[in-house]
């Protein structure tokens, strides 16, 4: 078998219809009672329902939920709650200019469902698709198997279920928690759907915008699955509620409130925040029992054993050193801006954002510390013969020249610099892809000469941006950039255009 097929089988799909009705839900006696109902989500009774009309219920299920509700002892939290759309992942395209890596999980429903058939209602959905999702989060290597080789991939397996206004029922092949995916380009015209999931056990989750860590702690002690839910205004995390009872009782608001501060960083660098565009969508960070730290569609994966989890569940390390830069570079890699990220810069568009992150948490500078600015200037700028920066292989040294820029500009009362590069470059065209994305890096120059009012023609031929010839470099795939002398001639005509002044010093000397 390839590893592309086994990849394929890495997600595992179920989608039942409510058509695919099974012996273990009386559907008959449920499609009876549903008349006691205001709707089709079954969540709330029609006001002339007495007591006295509990005995006329042929489901068992339905009786013993009317009774509750009766007596106002339902459970709406989770039970029985109403979701709204989230942009979809091309309405983010479209508007961000970002690719895969916000959560598919965002409407996170609290319950649990075991292995079985399960009944779920659905309200009216005005003719939206949604659909059910029940990931298996603790997953591991079958035993013999080195983690690295499973066949099944490092990738989440789920279940899912195509949902439909009126009862559900699903035949669940693994226990697990439940989440509703609902994603539309024009989320916010969406309609709210109320679904009711008649079985299932509440676990509960952690919502940073209504709980405190006193519920934090009454989430863990009241589990019912082995991995609890938690989201912030950026951040969404499923870790084991083993590690959280070890590294972060009483502290959950800390720790999500950390991920939520270095999300924010990326995103003011980004300028999302000055430009009012911050998405509604979270990142996803998860645990997983194949590999240390990776990131892939479903998010941020990181190994669940002792060590990892410290990293990623304790409120004080995660902000720290390591921890710090590994979350923030894979999140770089969600967020890098394709425009900013031509062949050569996947490892260093995202740690634009990654230094700028950690720097800001408390942490030292990455290129000051490992003595990049010298490797760079020394294997770049003092080259002979003269180099592109792309042609140097050390992906820090690569980065120096746009971190320069940053700290020149935010030195010199522009800082929002980045904000203004990137929401600038998000509002052009795209100039080119794969072979012709190195035309993007002139789009860049002339971009940074414009929100700068600067002159950088200097800066960017020391750097070797203004280099001539054939490149071929291997970054995740194989380019072959051909650098004409037009395309350079093209961007120093248009900057010099501009007659902007000069900077007030020689900005490739600059460090942290």
């Amino acid at each position: 078998m390839s590893n592309m097929k086994r990849c394929v089988l890495s997600v595992l799909f179920v989608s039942l219809s409510t058509a695919a009705f099974g012996a273990g839900i009386d559907t008959k006696a449920i499609k009876s009672d549903m008349q006691f109902f205001t709707d089709a989500s079954c969540s709330r009774l029609k006001t002339s329902v007495k007591v006295k009309d509990i005995g006329r219920f042929k489901s068992k299920l339905l009786k013993k939920a009317s009774g509750e509700m009766l007596k106002d002892k339902y459970d709406r939290t989770y039970r029985a709650a109403s979701y709204q759309a989230y942009p979809s992942p091309r309405e983010l395209g479209r508007v961000l200019k970002l690719g895969s890596g916000f959560s598919r999980y965002e409407n996170i429903t609290g319950m649990y469902l075991e292995a079985g058939q399960n009944a779920v209602f659905v309200g009216d959905t005005s003719g939206k698709r949604l659909s059910l999702l029940i990931p298996e989060w603790m997953r591991k290597p079958p035993k013999g198997y080195n983690p690295w080789k499973d066949r099944g991939g490092w990738g989440l397996h789920r279940q899912q279920f195509e949902l439909k206004t009126g009862l559900n029922v699903i035949d669940v092949k693994k226990a697990g928690n439940a989440y509703v995916s609902y994603f539309d380009d024009d989320a916010d015209k969406a309609p709210k759907v109320t679904v009711h999931f008649l079985t299932g056990k509440v676990n509960g989750f952690f919502d940073i915008a209504k709980h405190t860590n006193k519920d934090w702690d009454r989430l863990l002690d009241n589990a019912v699955s082995p991995v609890l839910d938690a989201r912030g205004k950026h951040i969404q995390v499923a870790y084991p509620v083993e590690w959280f009872n070890v590294y972060t009782r009483s502290k959950g608001v800390k720790l999500i409130n950390n991920y939520d501060t270095m999300l924010n960083h990326h995103y003011t660098l980004m300028g999302l925040v000055k430009y009012k565009k911050l998405p509604r969508n979270r990142i996803l960070a998860r645990v997983n029992f194949h590999y240390y730290m990776f990131r892939d569609r479903d998010g941020m994966a990181y190994l669940g054993n002792k060590g990892t989890m410290r990293m990623v569940a304790d409120p004080s390390v995660v902000v720290v050193g390591d921890p710090c830069w590994g979350f923030c570079h894979e999140v770089g890699h969600a967020m890098q801006l394709r425009q900013i990220t031509w062949g050569g810069m996947t490892e260093v568009s995202n740690n634009i954002l990654t230094l700028y992150t950690c720097i800001k948490m408390g942490n030292a500078s990455r290129l000051k510390k490992s003595r990049k600015y010298a490797a760079a200037r020394k294997n770049i700028i003092n080259a002979n013969p003269k180099k592109s920066y792309l042609a140097v292989g050390d992906v820090f040294q690569r980065l120096v020249p746009f971190w320069q820029l940053h700290l020149y500009f935010s030195r010199n009362g522009k800082a929002d610099f980045y904000a203004d590069v990137m929401e600038k470059m998000r509002l052009t065209p795209d100039a080119g892809r794969g072979n012709d994305s190195i035309k993007n890096q002139f789009e860049f120059v002339k971009i940074c000469c414009d929100v700068g009012e600067t002159d950088l023609t200097d800066f960017f031929d020391k750097w070797g941006f203004f280099w001539v010839g054939d490149l071929k470099l291997k970054d995740y795939r194989n380019y072959e950039f051909k650098i004409t002398r037009k395309m350079v001639d093209d961007a120093k005509s248009y900057i010099a255009k501009k007659k902007y002044k000069k900077p007030t010093t020689d900005i490739t000397l600059i460090e942290d």
